[in-house]
């Protein structure tokens, strides 16, 4: 099958457009044939290695897995002879080992029906995005109705969906973003926007009950200043720090203050679960979110389709189809 296959960490003239094996399923695995493929900056990040710490689960001098992508929707071609509640054919969404190939590997608490009115490009945008900013909405911030919810960089695939999900939830909903991505940013649903180009989320005074922030580049003393005093803010994306921690240790200072201040300070660990899936499938059905695909790409073309993620210039998600 064609793949995108990496050997060694690096920017995108590391990726090699290559043949390898069909995989096989073992016992408790299901191989699935990608319709399409999500991209977020995870997979920048395994791509790069960086930071040096994420390289604890992909490996500390080369990569793991040669192939990239863990967001997919696709069709059920294989099962192993303990796989049960899964069928060949089965049209499911969800994550896989590598899925910027023309099968990957997966197991069924990894995936879920795909959601009957979206294309496959729309659902493999979904389950790393859609399921972390419901999980940082509902069960980290507790979001309820009426609520008033500051997203940081709601034009990107994470804060795509919360700015739909947080007004599902019933919240008024600020979004921020550049000033060519404030129109995306209303369509989706935000109430209103900030253009961080002319001002930052300090200059109107006002605070918010959450804050979730993705821009990754803001002091906590700021991000402080604008949460109310008793409310929540989230970290859940971070692409500064260096390249030993990334963003990681505005986490961390975070983390170590929230038990003396009367705010809440979380980061958000979120999980891709067959419940998971299954809890966005829900709000898709009731017409409450859909997926915001920018682009798509062909599998030869994964590594502008990176450049282009890294460089913002994708608005809400990119996909790949192979």
């Amino acid at each position: 099958m064609k793949a995108i296959t990496h050997a060694r960490y690096g920017n995108t003239d590391t990726l090699t457009f290559d043949d390898i094996a069909t995989p096989a399923p073992g016992d408790d695995q299901v191989v699935v044939a990608v319709d399409a493929a999500g991209l977020d900056m995870g997979v920048w990040h395994r791509m790069s290695g960086l930071p040096y710490l994420a390289r604890t689960d992909s490996g500390l001098r080369r990569p793991r897995g040669s192939v990239l992508g863990s967001d997919f929707a696709g069709r059920v071609t294989a099962v192993g002879p303990a796989v049960v509640g899964v069928a060949i054919g089965d049209e499911v969404f969800g994550t896989a080992d590598g899925t910027f190939a023309e099968h990957a590997i997966t197991t069924p608490d990894r995936i879920a029906p795909r959601p009957r009115t979206l294309s496959a490009a729309e659902a493999a945008s979904l389950p790393t995005s859609a399921v972390a900013a419901l999980q940082a909405l509902r069960d980290v911030a507790g979001v309820t109705a009426n609520d008033r919810v500051l997203v940081i960089g709601a034009s990107g695939g994470v804060g795509s969906y919360a700015v739909q999900i947080a007004n599902a939830l019933g919240a008024h909903v600020t979004g921020v973003a550049s000033t060519p991505k404030l129109g995306h940013v209303r369509d989706l649903g935000a109430h209103d926007v900030i253009d961080y180009t002319r001002h930052d989320i300090d200059s109107t005074g006002e605070t918010w009950d959450v804050v979730l922030d993705g821009g990754g580049n803001r002091p906590v003393r700021l991000l402080r200043r604008v949460l109310d005093e008793h409310g929540t803010l989230v970290f859940y994306g971070g692409e500064q720090g260096g390249r030993w921690t990334g963003g990681t240790g505005r986490w961390l200072r975070g983390l170590l203050l929230s038990p003396f201040v009367s705010q809440h300070l979380r980061v958000l660990a979120s999980t891709v679960s067959r419940d998971a899936l299954l809890d966005v499938t829900r709000l898709i059905d009731a017409g409450h979110i859909e997926g915001p695909v920018d682009r798509t790409f062909p599998l030869p073309d994964v590594p502008a389709a990176i450049d282009a993620l890294r460089a913002g210039r994708i608005r809400g998600k990119a996909v790949i189809v192979p």
